[in-house]
Protein backbone atom coordinates (compact mmCIF):
# COMPACT_ATOMS: atom_id res chain seq x y z
CA UNK A 1 0.00 0.00 0.00
CA UNK A 2 1.14 3.45 -0.87
CA UNK A 3 2.40 5.64 1.97
CA UNK A 4 0.88 9.28 1.87
CA UNK A 5 1.96 12.59 3.72
CA UNK A 6 -0.98 13.78 4.11
CA UNK A 7 -4.46 11.41 5.96
CA UNK A 8 -7.85 11.98 6.44
CA UNK A 9 -10.27 10.58 8.84
CA UNK A 10 -14.31 10.86 8.54
CA UNK A 11 -16.81 10.21 12.08
CA UNK A 12 -19.99 9.97 10.98
CA UNK A 13 -21.25 9.89 15.07
CA UNK A 14 -24.57 9.56 16.32
CA UNK A 15 -24.50 13.07 17.13
CA UNK A 16 -22.02 15.00 15.24
CA UNK A 17 -19.81 14.38 12.01
CA UNK A 18 -16.02 15.35 12.01
CA UNK A 19 -13.73 15.64 9.57
CA UNK A 20 -10.13 15.90 10.58
CA UNK A 21 -6.75 16.26 8.07
CA UNK A 22 -3.09 15.25 9.21
CA UNK A 23 -0.46 15.91 8.29
CA UNK A 24 2.34 12.25 8.48
CA UNK A 25 6.13 12.99 9.39
CA UNK A 26 7.44 9.77 10.57
CA UNK A 27 5.14 7.68 12.34
CA UNK A 28 3.50 10.66 14.01
CA UNK A 29 0.37 12.55 13.11
CA UNK A 30 0.18 16.38 12.67
CA UNK A 31 -3.67 17.75 12.27
CA UNK A 32 -3.95 19.90 9.75
CA UNK A 33 -7.38 21.18 10.11
CA UNK A 34 -10.62 19.99 11.13
CA UNK A 35 -14.41 20.73 10.68
CA UNK A 36 -17.65 19.50 12.89
CA UNK A 37 -21.38 19.63 12.19
CA UNK A 38 -23.66 18.95 14.86
CA UNK A 39 -25.47 16.70 12.85
CA UNK A 40 -27.39 14.44 15.46
CA UNK A 41 -28.18 11.68 13.52
CA UNK A 42 -29.87 10.07 16.45
CA UNK A 43 -32.46 12.16 16.56
CA UNK A 44 -33.96 11.06 13.41
CA UNK A 45 -34.50 7.28 14.60
CA UNK A 46 -37.84 6.44 14.66
CA UNK A 47 -39.69 4.13 16.51
CA UNK A 48 -39.10 1.16 13.94
CA UNK A 49 -34.97 2.15 13.65
CA UNK A 50 -35.51 4.22 10.73
CA UNK A 51 -33.65 7.59 9.87
CA UNK A 52 -36.16 10.12 8.73
CA UNK A 53 -35.75 11.49 5.28
CA UNK A 54 -34.79 15.60 7.64
CA UNK A 55 -31.88 13.63 9.76
CA UNK A 56 -30.86 12.25 6.24
CA UNK A 57 -30.40 15.48 4.45
CA UNK A 58 -28.81 17.05 7.34
CA UNK A 59 -26.01 14.18 7.22
CA UNK A 60 -25.78 14.22 3.15
CA UNK A 61 -25.39 18.15 3.31
CA UNK A 62 -22.53 18.03 5.87
CA UNK A 63 -21.36 15.09 3.90
CA UNK A 64 -21.19 17.06 0.38
CA UNK A 65 -19.41 20.21 2.22
CA UNK A 66 -16.74 17.38 3.90
CA UNK A 67 -16.55 16.17 0.67
CA UNK A 68 -15.22 19.46 -1.31
CA UNK A 69 -12.86 19.82 1.22
CA UNK A 70 -10.99 16.36 0.63
CA UNK A 71 -11.58 16.83 -3.15
CA UNK A 72 -8.23 15.04 -4.36
CA UNK A 73 -7.36 13.17 -2.28
CA UNK A 74 -6.04 9.68 -3.11
CA UNK A 75 -8.98 7.27 -1.99
CA UNK A 76 -6.48 5.44 -0.09
CA UNK A 77 -5.62 8.20 1.96
CA UNK A 78 -9.23 8.94 3.40
CA UNK A 79 -11.39 6.61 6.11
CA UNK A 80 -14.86 7.46 6.66
CA UNK A 81 -16.42 5.51 9.60
CA UNK A 82 -19.72 5.28 10.83
CA UNK A 83 -20.77 4.24 14.31
CA UNK A 84 -23.90 3.25 16.62
CA UNK A 85 -26.78 5.03 14.73
CA UNK A 86 -25.56 3.53 11.35
CA UNK A 87 -25.36 0.39 12.81
CA UNK A 88 -28.67 -0.06 14.20
CA UNK A 89 -30.55 1.86 11.45
CA UNK A 90 -32.54 -1.18 9.50
CA UNK A 91 -32.58 1.69 6.21
CA UNK A 92 -28.82 1.86 7.25
CA UNK A 93 -27.84 0.64 3.54
CA UNK A 94 -30.06 2.78 1.46
CA UNK A 95 -28.64 5.87 3.27
CA UNK A 96 -24.75 5.03 3.13
CA UNK A 97 -25.17 4.74 -0.85
CA UNK A 98 -25.98 8.25 -0.95
CA UNK A 99 -24.03 9.59 2.17
CA UNK A 100 -20.70 7.46 -0.17
CA UNK A 101 -21.91 9.74 -3.08
CA UNK A 102 -22.20 12.84 -1.77
CA UNK A 103 -18.56 12.33 0.53
CA UNK A 104 -17.40 10.71 -2.44
CA UNK A 105 -15.55 8.37 -0.48
CA UNK A 106 -16.88 4.57 1.06
CA UNK A 107 -17.93 4.76 4.24
CA UNK A 108 -17.45 1.43 6.41
CA UNK A 109 -20.09 1.16 9.52
CA UNK A 110 -17.68 -0.35 12.71
CA UNK A 111 -18.94 -2.65 14.82
CA UNK A 112 -18.96 -1.53 18.66
CA UNK A 113 -16.10 -2.50 20.17
CA UNK A 114 -14.13 -1.86 16.93
CA UNK A 115 -14.80 1.99 17.38
CA UNK A 116 -14.14 1.23 21.24
CA UNK A 117 -10.27 0.02 19.94
CA UNK A 118 -10.05 3.38 17.89
CA UNK A 119 -11.04 5.67 19.95
CA UNK A 120 -8.56 3.92 22.44
CA UNK A 121 -5.85 4.20 19.70
CA UNK A 122 -6.87 8.28 19.59
CA UNK A 123 -6.76 8.65 23.24
CA UNK A 124 -3.32 6.99 23.65
CA UNK A 125 -1.42 8.95 21.61
CA UNK A 126 -2.68 12.04 22.89
CA UNK A 127 -1.69 11.02 26.51
CA UNK A 128 2.03 11.12 28.05
CA UNK A 129 4.05 8.17 27.99
CA UNK A 130 2.79 5.73 31.56
CA UNK A 131 2.83 2.20 32.47
CA UNK A 132 -0.23 2.37 34.79
CA UNK A 133 -3.68 1.07 33.36
CA UNK A 134 -6.13 3.45 31.94
CA UNK A 135 -9.67 4.26 31.83
CA UNK A 136 -11.00 5.99 28.68
CA UNK A 137 -14.90 6.59 28.51
CA UNK A 138 -16.67 8.17 25.64
CA UNK A 139 -20.05 9.27 25.59
CA UNK A 140 -21.37 9.46 21.94
CA UNK A 141 -24.92 9.85 20.63
CA UNK A 142 -26.01 6.56 20.77
CA UNK A 143 -23.49 4.40 22.13
CA UNK A 144 -21.00 4.62 25.31
CA UNK A 145 -17.66 3.12 24.76
CA UNK A 146 -15.27 1.35 27.77
CA UNK A 147 -11.88 0.76 27.53
CA UNK A 148 -9.21 -0.09 29.90
CA UNK A 149 -5.83 0.08 28.24
CA UNK A 150 -1.98 -0.11 29.21
CA UNK A 151 0.03 2.22 26.77
CA UNK A 152 -0.73 2.03 23.49
CA UNK A 153 -2.79 -1.51 23.60
CA UNK A 154 -6.33 -2.45 24.57
CA UNK A 155 -6.83 -4.97 27.27
CA UNK A 156 -10.65 -4.61 27.51
CA UNK A 157 -12.70 -3.55 25.02
CA UNK A 158 -17.32 -2.66 25.75
CA UNK A 159 -19.40 -0.69 24.15
CA UNK A 160 -23.02 -0.30 25.85
CA UNK A 161 -25.74 0.84 23.50
CA UNK A 162 -26.83 4.40 25.42
CA UNK A 163 -25.54 7.70 24.18
CA UNK A 164 -26.43 11.49 25.03
CA UNK A 165 -28.72 12.02 22.05
CA UNK A 166 -30.83 8.73 22.57
CA UNK A 167 -31.35 9.19 26.44
CA UNK A 168 -31.71 13.24 26.52
CA UNK A 169 -34.78 12.05 23.83
CA UNK A 170 -35.81 9.22 25.70
CA UNK A 171 -35.85 10.75 29.05
CA UNK A 172 -35.95 14.42 28.28
CA UNK A 173 -38.30 15.17 25.68
CA UNK A 174 -38.93 18.52 24.68
CA UNK A 175 -36.02 19.26 27.18
CA UNK A 176 -37.77 19.38 30.46
CA UNK A 177 -35.64 17.80 33.23
CA UNK A 178 -37.52 16.47 36.58
CA UNK A 179 -36.44 14.72 39.59
CA UNK A 180 -38.37 11.96 38.80
CA UNK A 181 -37.01 12.15 34.75
CA UNK A 182 -33.33 12.28 35.82
CA UNK A 183 -33.90 9.54 38.41
CA UNK A 184 -34.88 7.29 35.95
CA UNK A 185 -32.22 8.32 33.41
CA UNK A 186 -29.56 7.68 36.00
CA UNK A 187 -31.08 4.32 37.22
CA UNK A 188 -31.37 3.35 33.58
CA UNK A 189 -28.12 3.73 32.46
CA UNK A 190 -26.54 2.11 36.14
CA UNK A 191 -28.33 -0.57 35.13
CA UNK A 192 -26.39 -0.95 31.57
CA UNK A 193 -23.17 -0.10 33.57
CA UNK A 194 -23.84 -2.40 36.33
CA UNK A 195 -23.32 -5.32 33.34
CA UNK A 196 -19.80 -4.29 32.64
CA UNK A 197 -18.97 -3.10 36.52
CA UNK A 198 -16.99 -6.71 37.53
CA UNK A 199 -14.41 -6.15 34.51
CA UNK A 200 -14.21 -2.17 34.62
CA UNK A 201 -14.14 -1.27 38.43
CA UNK A 202 -11.55 1.18 39.74
CA UNK A 203 -9.57 -1.91 41.02
CA UNK A 204 -8.81 -2.80 37.38
CA UNK A 205 -7.22 0.52 36.67
CA UNK A 206 -5.56 3.70 37.87
CA UNK A 207 -6.51 6.78 36.50
CA UNK A 208 -9.60 8.02 33.98
CA UNK A 209 -10.28 9.90 30.98
CA UNK A 210 -13.32 10.84 29.17
CA UNK A 211 -12.67 11.65 25.31
CA UNK A 212 -15.92 12.41 23.99
CA UNK A 213 -17.51 16.28 23.72
CA UNK A 214 -20.19 15.46 26.65
CA UNK A 215 -16.85 14.49 29.31
CA UNK A 216 -14.84 17.90 28.08
CA UNK A 217 -18.31 19.70 28.46
CA UNK A 218 -19.14 18.34 31.66
CA UNK A 219 -15.18 19.10 33.15
CA UNK A 220 -15.61 23.00 31.55
CA UNK A 221 -18.34 23.35 33.23
CA UNK A 222 -17.76 22.26 36.60
CA UNK A 223 -14.14 24.31 36.27
CA UNK A 224 -15.87 27.46 35.37
CA UNK A 225 -18.41 27.25 37.87
CA UNK A 226 -16.93 26.16 40.44
CA UNK A 227 -18.59 23.11 41.27
CA UNK A 228 -15.76 21.57 43.17
CA UNK A 229 -14.94 22.89 45.66
CA UNK A 230 -11.63 21.55 46.29
CA UNK A 231 -10.72 22.92 42.78
CA UNK A 232 -11.03 20.43 39.75
CA UNK A 233 -8.64 22.37 36.82
CA UNK A 234 -11.43 20.72 34.28
CA UNK A 235 -11.51 17.30 35.61
CA UNK A 236 -14.81 15.54 36.28
CA UNK A 237 -15.09 14.70 39.85
CA UNK A 238 -18.25 13.55 41.84
CA UNK A 239 -19.04 16.75 43.80
CA UNK A 240 -18.41 18.58 40.72
CA UNK A 241 -21.64 15.95 39.39
CA UNK A 242 -23.80 16.51 42.02
CA UNK A 243 -23.70 20.05 41.58
CA UNK A 244 -24.68 20.52 37.90
CA UNK A 245 -27.12 18.06 38.63
CA UNK A 246 -28.98 20.25 40.95
CA UNK A 247 -28.42 23.20 39.04
CA UNK A 248 -30.15 20.83 35.89
CA UNK A 249 -32.70 20.37 38.36
CA UNK A 250 -33.40 23.80 39.35
CA UNK A 251 -33.63 24.98 36.15
CA UNK A 252 -36.15 22.16 35.15
CA UNK A 253 -35.78 23.02 31.01
CA UNK A 254 -32.87 23.27 29.07
CA UNK A 255 -34.33 26.38 27.89
CA UNK A 256 -33.49 28.20 30.92
CA UNK A 257 -30.34 26.65 32.19
CA UNK A 258 -27.71 29.51 32.10
CA UNK A 259 -24.56 28.11 32.98
CA UNK A 260 -20.63 29.19 31.46
CA UNK A 261 -19.38 26.40 29.60
CA UNK A 262 -22.10 25.34 27.84
CA UNK A 263 -22.60 26.04 24.30
CA UNK A 264 -26.00 26.07 22.56
CA UNK A 265 -25.19 23.20 20.25
CA UNK A 266 -24.41 20.74 23.24
CA UNK A 267 -27.36 21.80 25.76
CA UNK A 268 -30.25 19.77 24.02
CA UNK A 269 -28.22 16.46 24.69
CA UNK A 270 -26.61 17.31 28.22
CA UNK A 271 -29.35 15.88 30.45
CA UNK A 272 -28.42 12.40 28.78
CA UNK A 273 -24.56 12.68 28.68
CA UNK A 274 -25.00 13.95 32.41
CA UNK A 275 -27.23 10.61 33.34
CA UNK A 276 -24.38 8.46 31.89
CA UNK A 277 -21.45 10.16 33.15
CA UNK A 278 -22.84 10.05 36.53
CA UNK A 279 -24.06 6.57 36.34
CA UNK A 280 -20.60 5.51 35.80
CA UNK A 281 -19.01 7.41 38.44
CA UNK A 282 -21.33 5.50 40.60
CA UNK A 283 -21.29 1.98 39.60
CA UNK A 284 -17.07 2.09 38.59
CA UNK A 285 -16.26 3.76 41.25
CA UNK A 286 -15.11 6.90 39.75
CA UNK A 287 -13.29 9.24 41.65
CA UNK A 288 -11.83 11.87 39.31
CA UNK A 289 -11.78 11.98 35.17
CA UNK A 290 -9.16 13.88 33.51
CA UNK A 291 -9.30 15.21 29.75
CA UNK A 292 -8.28 13.35 27.01
CA UNK A 293 -7.69 15.41 23.70
CA UNK A 294 -7.77 12.20 21.32
CA UNK A 295 -10.93 10.53 19.75
CA UNK A 296 -12.25 8.41 16.92
CA UNK A 297 -11.06 9.89 14.30
CA UNK A 298 -7.47 10.09 15.61
CA UNK A 299 -7.39 6.52 16.36
CA UNK A 300 -8.86 6.07 12.73
CA UNK A 301 -5.62 8.17 11.58
CA UNK A 302 -3.40 6.19 13.11
CA UNK A 303 -4.91 2.68 12.46
CA UNK A 304 -4.82 3.86 8.81
CA UNK A 305 -0.77 4.94 9.31
CA UNK A 306 -0.27 1.55 10.57
CA UNK A 307 -1.23 -0.06 7.80
CA UNK A 308 1.40 1.44 5.68
CA UNK A 309 3.66 0.59 8.13
CA UNK A 310 2.85 -2.52 7.90
CA UNK A 311 1.21 -3.07 10.94
CA UNK A 312 -2.21 -3.76 10.04
CA UNK A 313 -4.41 -4.72 12.90
CA UNK A 314 -6.71 -6.70 10.65
CA UNK A 315 -3.36 -9.07 9.70
CA UNK A 316 -2.96 -9.37 13.49
CA UNK A 317 -6.56 -10.35 13.55
CA UNK A 318 -5.97 -12.99 11.16
CA UNK A 319 -3.31 -14.62 12.90
CA UNK A 320 -4.73 -14.49 16.26
CA UNK A 321 -8.00 -16.45 14.56
CA UNK A 322 -5.90 -19.19 12.91
CA UNK A 323 -4.31 -19.82 16.07
CA UNK A 324 -7.40 -19.69 18.36
CA UNK A 325 -9.62 -22.00 15.91
CA UNK A 326 -5.84 -24.10 15.07
CA UNK A 327 -6.50 -23.54 11.26
CA UNK A 328 -4.29 -25.94 9.76
CA UNK A 329 -1.53 -23.49 8.17
CA UNK A 330 -0.27 -25.80 5.44
CA UNK A 331 -3.84 -26.23 4.02
CA UNK A 332 -4.30 -22.13 4.62
CA UNK A 333 -1.25 -21.30 2.72
CA UNK A 334 -1.71 -24.18 -0.32
CA UNK A 335 -5.25 -22.31 -0.82
CA UNK A 336 -4.32 -19.04 -0.33
CA UNK A 337 -1.55 -19.47 -2.94
CA UNK A 338 -3.83 -20.82 -5.70
CA UNK A 339 -6.64 -18.24 -4.50
CA UNK A 340 -4.70 -15.29 -5.27
CA UNK A 341 -2.76 -17.06 -8.43
CA UNK A 342 -6.14 -17.08 -10.11
CA UNK A 343 -7.65 -14.06 -8.00
CA UNK A 344 -4.67 -11.65 -9.46
CA UNK A 345 -5.86 -13.02 -13.20
CA UNK A 346 -9.50 -12.38 -12.83
CA UNK A 347 -9.17 -8.89 -11.24
CA UNK A 348 -6.75 -7.63 -13.93
CA UNK A 349 -10.30 -6.06 -15.16
CA UNK A 350 -10.64 -4.24 -11.90
CA UNK A 351 -6.68 -2.43 -11.36
CA UNK A 352 -8.29 0.54 -9.27
CA UNK A 353 -9.62 -2.57 -6.46
CA UNK A 354 -7.43 -5.38 -6.81
CA UNK A 355 -5.31 -4.53 -4.04
CA UNK A 356 -7.94 -4.58 -1.37
CA UNK A 357 -10.03 -7.35 -3.46
CA UNK A 358 -6.52 -9.37 -3.02
CA UNK A 359 -6.48 -8.83 0.70
CA UNK A 360 -9.97 -9.42 1.37
CA UNK A 361 -9.06 -12.70 -0.76
CA UNK A 362 -6.00 -13.60 0.92
CA UNK A 363 -8.06 -12.98 4.57
CA UNK A 364 -10.69 -15.67 3.59
CA UNK A 365 -8.51 -18.45 2.24
CA UNK A 366 -6.85 -18.24 5.46
CA UNK A 367 -9.56 -17.97 7.65
CA UNK A 368 -12.05 -20.54 5.70
CA UNK A 369 -11.96 -23.48 7.72
CA UNK A 370 -11.87 -21.91 11.25
CA UNK A 371 -15.29 -23.63 11.58
CA UNK A 372 -13.67 -27.08 11.72
CA UNK A 373 -13.33 -26.21 15.20
CA UNK A 374 -16.94 -26.71 15.89
CA UNK A 375 -17.32 -29.43 13.86
CA UNK A 376 -16.58 -31.10 10.37
CA UNK A 377 -19.93 -31.55 9.26
CA UNK A 378 -21.16 -28.08 7.58
CA UNK A 379 -17.52 -26.60 8.87
CA UNK A 380 -18.22 -23.79 6.37
CA UNK A 381 -21.26 -22.51 7.91
CA UNK A 382 -19.32 -22.45 11.35
CA UNK A 383 -16.80 -20.73 9.60
CA UNK A 384 -19.34 -17.89 8.27
CA UNK A 385 -21.19 -17.32 11.47
CA UNK A 386 -17.61 -16.45 13.32
CA UNK A 387 -16.34 -14.51 10.77
CA UNK A 388 -19.70 -12.42 10.52
CA UNK A 389 -20.23 -12.37 14.03
CA UNK A 390 -17.01 -12.17 15.90
CA UNK A 391 -15.28 -9.45 17.34
CA UNK A 392 -12.49 -8.68 14.72
CA UNK A 393 -10.06 -5.55 15.82
CA UNK A 394 -9.68 -3.69 12.91
CA UNK A 395 -12.25 -4.94 10.28
CA UNK A 396 -15.39 -3.46 9.12
CA UNK A 397 -18.55 -4.94 9.14
CA UNK A 398 -18.52 -4.77 5.68
CA UNK A 399 -15.25 -6.50 5.56
CA UNK A 400 -17.02 -8.87 7.81
CA UNK A 401 -19.55 -9.45 5.74
CA UNK A 402 -17.74 -10.33 2.79
CA UNK A 403 -15.35 -12.71 4.50
CA UNK A 404 -18.28 -14.47 5.98
CA UNK A 405 -20.17 -14.96 2.78
CA UNK A 406 -17.10 -15.84 0.92
CA UNK A 407 -16.69 -18.46 3.26
CA UNK A 408 -19.81 -19.66 3.35
CA UNK A 409 -20.18 -20.33 -0.49
CA UNK A 410 -16.46 -21.69 -0.64
CA UNK A 411 -18.36 -25.11 -0.88
CA UNK A 412 -21.42 -26.51 -1.57
CA UNK A 413 -24.04 -25.63 -3.27
CA UNK A 414 -23.33 -22.00 -4.52
CA UNK A 415 -26.86 -20.48 -4.76
CA UNK A 416 -27.03 -20.28 -1.19
CA UNK A 417 -25.74 -16.81 -1.85
CA UNK A 418 -28.31 -16.22 -4.67
CA UNK A 419 -29.56 -12.21 -4.52
CA UNK A 420 -26.61 -11.82 -1.75
CA UNK A 421 -23.80 -11.71 -3.81
CA UNK A 422 -24.41 -9.60 -6.93
CA UNK A 423 -21.11 -7.45 -7.85
CA UNK A 424 -18.76 -8.73 -10.29
CA UNK A 425 -16.15 -8.25 -7.94
CA UNK A 426 -17.55 -10.63 -5.51
CA UNK A 427 -18.20 -13.60 -7.68
CA UNK A 428 -14.69 -13.21 -9.21
CA UNK A 429 -13.12 -13.62 -5.55
CA UNK A 430 -15.28 -16.77 -4.96
CA UNK A 431 -14.62 -18.22 -8.51
CA UNK A 432 -10.85 -18.05 -7.50
CA UNK A 433 -11.57 -19.56 -3.64
CA UNK A 434 -13.61 -22.50 -4.89
CA UNK A 435 -11.38 -23.64 -7.39
CA UNK A 436 -7.83 -23.57 -4.68
CA UNK A 437 -9.78 -25.28 -2.55
CA UNK A 438 -11.07 -27.76 -5.00
CA UNK A 439 -7.87 -28.23 -6.51
CA UNK A 440 -5.91 -28.29 -2.64
CA UNK A 441 -8.68 -30.96 -1.73
CA UNK A 442 -6.29 -33.85 -1.02
CA UNK A 443 -4.72 -31.41 1.63
CA UNK A 444 -0.85 -32.03 0.70
CA UNK A 445 1.23 -30.26 -1.48
CA UNK A 446 0.93 -30.68 -5.11
CA UNK A 447 2.18 -29.43 -8.23
CA UNK A 448 -0.22 -27.73 -10.21
CA UNK A 449 -0.14 -27.00 -14.08
CA UNK A 450 -0.14 -23.77 -15.55
CA UNK A 451 -3.60 -22.45 -14.91
CA UNK A 452 -4.92 -19.55 -16.89
CA UNK A 453 -8.73 -18.02 -15.41
CA UNK A 454 -10.49 -15.41 -17.50
CA UNK A 455 -14.09 -13.24 -16.33
CA UNK A 456 -16.23 -11.84 -18.71
CA UNK A 457 -19.69 -10.84 -17.17
CA UNK A 458 -21.80 -13.96 -16.76
CA UNK A 459 -18.75 -16.27 -18.43
CA UNK A 460 -15.66 -17.95 -16.38
CA UNK A 461 -12.81 -19.26 -18.75
CA UNK A 462 -10.55 -21.86 -16.94
CA UNK A 463 -7.83 -22.84 -19.24
CA UNK A 464 -5.01 -26.07 -18.27
CA UNK A 465 -2.87 -27.95 -19.89
CA UNK A 466 -3.77 -31.06 -22.77
CA UNK A 467 -4.53 -34.46 -20.67
CA UNK A 468 -4.32 -32.92 -16.95
CA UNK A 469 -8.32 -33.47 -16.19
CA UNK A 470 -7.83 -37.40 -17.48
CA UNK A 471 -4.96 -37.52 -15.70
CA UNK A 472 -6.67 -36.27 -12.27
CA UNK A 473 -10.62 -37.96 -12.89
CA UNK A 474 -11.39 -36.64 -8.85
CA UNK A 475 -10.83 -33.15 -9.78
CA UNK A 476 -12.45 -33.30 -13.27
CA UNK A 477 -16.03 -34.99 -11.87
CA UNK A 478 -15.28 -31.95 -8.93
CA UNK A 479 -14.96 -29.50 -12.29
CA UNK A 480 -17.89 -31.19 -13.81
CA UNK A 481 -19.97 -30.38 -10.39
CA UNK A 482 -18.55 -26.83 -10.44
CA UNK A 483 -19.84 -26.02 -13.72
CA UNK A 484 -23.39 -27.00 -12.97
CA UNK A 485 -22.98 -24.90 -10.07
CA UNK A 486 -22.45 -21.79 -11.78
CA UNK A 487 -25.00 -22.75 -14.12
CA UNK A 488 -27.34 -22.04 -11.26
CA UNK A 489 -26.77 -18.16 -10.95
CA UNK A 490 -26.67 -17.91 -14.89
CA UNK A 491 -23.03 -18.19 -15.23
CA UNK A 492 -21.16 -20.08 -18.62
CA UNK A 493 -18.07 -21.57 -16.82
CA UNK A 494 -15.90 -23.51 -19.56
CA UNK A 495 -12.98 -25.69 -19.19
CA UNK A 496 -10.21 -25.48 -22.13
CA UNK A 497 -6.93 -27.57 -22.87
CA UNK A 498 -4.23 -26.10 -24.41
CA UNK A 499 -3.39 -28.25 -27.11
CA UNK A 500 0.47 -29.13 -27.60
CA UNK A 501 2.47 -27.39 -30.27
CA UNK A 502 1.12 -24.15 -29.80
CA UNK A 503 -1.85 -24.98 -32.03
CA UNK A 504 -4.35 -22.99 -29.39
CA UNK A 505 -6.87 -24.41 -26.82
CA UNK A 506 -10.06 -26.52 -27.25
CA UNK A 507 -13.05 -26.49 -25.04
CA UNK A 508 -13.74 -29.52 -23.59
CA UNK A 509 -15.77 -29.32 -20.36
CA UNK A 510 -18.68 -25.99 -20.81
CA UNK A 511 -22.20 -24.89 -19.03
CA UNK A 512 -24.02 -25.30 -22.75
CA UNK A 513 -21.96 -28.21 -23.59
CA UNK A 514 -18.90 -28.94 -25.94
Amino acid sequence: MLEYSTLAAVDLGSNSFRLQVARVVGKQIYPLDSLREMVRLAAGLTADKRLDEDSQARALDCLKRFGERLRGFPPHSVRAVGTNTLRVAKNGSAFLKKAEAALGFPIEVIAGREEARLIYLGVAHSLPASTSNRLVMDIGGGSTEFIIGRRLKPVKLESLYMGCVSYSLLFFPDGKITKGAMKRAELAARSEVQAIAAEFSSTHWQDAFGSSGTARALGEIIELNNLDASGSDGDITPEGLDNFRDYLLRAGDIKKLEIAGLRTDRAPVIPGGFAIMSAAFSELGIRRMSQAMGALRQGVLYDLLGRFHNQDMREMTVRQFMQRYRVDSAQARRVETSALLLGTQLLTAFPDDMEEMLQSLSWAARLHEVGISVAHSGYHKHSAYILGNADMPGFSRMEQERLSLLTLAHRGLIGKVRGVVVEPLDFALLFALRLATLFHRSRCDIELPQLNVRMDNTEFELITEQGWLQRNPLTDTALSAEIEEWATLGFNFRIKERLEGNMGCKTVRSTIGV
